[in-house]
């Protein structure tokens, strides 16, 4: 197996950088469509200054759900308009509608988050749900996106709730791709890790603890500061390259397990990640010291630390174990840890992980 990487074309990343959209996409084609969140069909586009119709730009509202009935509708779009150039704006799933739907036709993609709450704008990858919101599948796509554009000024003004999340996507980062490293598994480039992702992969974690706590102050008071710019950086670019080039392993398994329980379903997928990690790292025998450094970090910037905080208060067994046979599907990640991995231990580490986010939430 060869020695994989995958990054996006170009990354731009400061305030006031939504200003660069018409040139970019200038760049790539002439007749762009811009599939946009409602946030940013209502608020963030109208206030840019951007003339649409000068730069042969039009606009599509996202309807929600990244699904195939999104995508077919989509697709229909981008024909009738002869469509070039595809941006995708908003969140996470409208990023990843954009991306599929950019691969299917044929044309490339240019990403702007408008929340910096998960790793998707720099990947390759992307999720797909039923139209209930139900994990799918991963849809892989011939290349990552063209451009990927991170205006701070719009990032600050989100809620704050979305950076911590795009946090917890990127906390698991490190620890997926070193256990990918040391199984020799593959990375989600379908190839092993490279010293970049792996390295990339950590560096994102020691910036995580680095300037967590402080980006997250910074984001309550909308004020744009150094240590916010390295967190959206982080959960962006670092965390982006770091799992696609590094490899996914149980945190994310069991983020998709946990979406099979519609409680869930209202909480991001950041969150449901870092209880993924929580777990993981219980069903791995990570050392003590290293968990505690993850729950303390969860417990600084909020992020869920019990099953209760991620829906599931009262859960019973039974409907828990349908989380960790999820997440133990045979083409599921979870599989890229050490040794045999069962639906029994998987259950078995998710109420672990509970009993000590509950017994250090009394202390």
């Amino acid at each position: 197996m060869l020695n994989k990487a995958m990054f996006p074309g170009k990354y731009l990343q400061g305030a006031a950088a939504l200003n660069e959209l018409p040139a970019l996409v200038q760049l790539f084609g002439r007749q762009g469509l811009i599939l946009a969140s409602a946030t940013a069909c209502d608020r963030i586009l109208p206030d840019s200054g951007i003339d649409l119709k000068r730069h042969n730009l039009s606009l599509e509202r996202f309807n929600g759900e990244c699904c195939e009935q999104e995508l077919t509708r989509l697709a229909a779009v981008i024909k009738a308009k002869q469509v070039d150039v595809l941006v995708g704006m908003g969140g996470g799933k409208a990023i990843d509608t954009a991306k599929i739907a950019a691969d299917r036709a044929g044309i490339p993609v240019i990403i702007v988050p408008t929340i910096a709450s998960t790793d998707a704008p720099c990947s390759g990858c992307a999720v797909l749900y039923s139209a209930q919101g139900v994990f799918e599948s991963v849809y892989y796509q011939r290349s990552n996106p063209a451009a990927v554009l991170v205006d701070s000024a719009i990032i600050v003004r989100a809620p704050v709730r979305f950076l911590v999340a795009g946090m917890g996507d990127a906390l698991a980062t490190w620890f997926e791709a070193r256990s990918c490293h040391a199984t020799r598994s593959a990375n989600a480039c379908g190839g092993l890790s490279t010293l970049t992702g792996l390295n990339l992969a950590r560096l994102c974690y020691d910036t995580l603890l680095r300037y967590g706590a402080a980006a997250k102050t910074a984001a309550e008071q909308q004020i744009i500061t150094p240590a916010l710019e390295h967190i959206i950086e982080a959960n962006t670019l670092l965390s982006g390259i770091g799992f696609e080039s590094g490899g996914l392993a149980s945190a994310h398994s069991i983020h998709n397990g946990l979406t099979a329980l519609a409680e869930t379903h209202a909480f991001y997928h950041g969150e449901k990640v870092a209880f993924g990690l929580l777990a993981g790292l219980q069903l791995i025998d990570a050392p003590p010291e290293e968990i505690n450094e993850v729950y303390r970090f969860c417990e600084a910037v909020g992020l869920p630390t019990t099953l209760a905080a991620v829906g599931l208060a009262g859960c019973g067994r039974d409907r828990l174990l349908q989380v960790a046979q999820k997440a133990c599907a045979p083409e599921e990640c979870i599989h890229h840890e050490a040794g045999s991995i069962t639906p029994d231990k998987v259950l078995n580490a998710m109420l672990a992980a509970d009993a000590i986010g509950t017994r250090r939430k009394s202390v």
